[in-house]
């Protein structure tokens, strides 16, 4: 039990340490230009069936298969939406296309199509 504390303990420190040396890294002198949001949005999309639109918490509860930008497996959760306006166009039962990523340190769909 002991090991086990400690071990979570300093892998716990050990990615702190690896978060503020990465924050302090300067990636913009070695790459271009950073993504537009529409390159953003026309990321890879991923498959599923709207469970739950909960349009106060701007959220929408999802049934997905693979998000494979993200190497996250199958799953029910709920996302974040960018833009509430999606919320709008899709209903419990809808399949969609979507467009999963982090932001802010949260999942979140910044696109998302109702499939026919």
């Amino acid at each position: 039990m002991k090991a086990t504390v400690s071990l979570a303990l300093a892998v716990a420190v050990g990615l702190s340490f690896a978060t503020q040396a990465n924050a302090q890294h300067d990636h913009d002198a070695h790459h271009g230009a950073p993504a537009s949001a529409t390159t953003a949005q026309s990321g890879p999309m991923s498959e599923g069936v709207v469970q739950k639109v909960d349009k106060a918490g701007k959220k929408v509860t999802i049934k997905h298969g693979d998000l494979k930008n993200l190497g996250m497996g199958p799953m029910t959760m709920p996302f974040q939406v960018k833009d509430p306006v999606i919320l709008e166009k899709v209903d419990v039962g809808d399949k969609v296309k979507f467009v999963a990523e982090m932001a802010g340190g949260k999942l979140a769909v910044s696109k998302l199509d109702v499939v026919k």
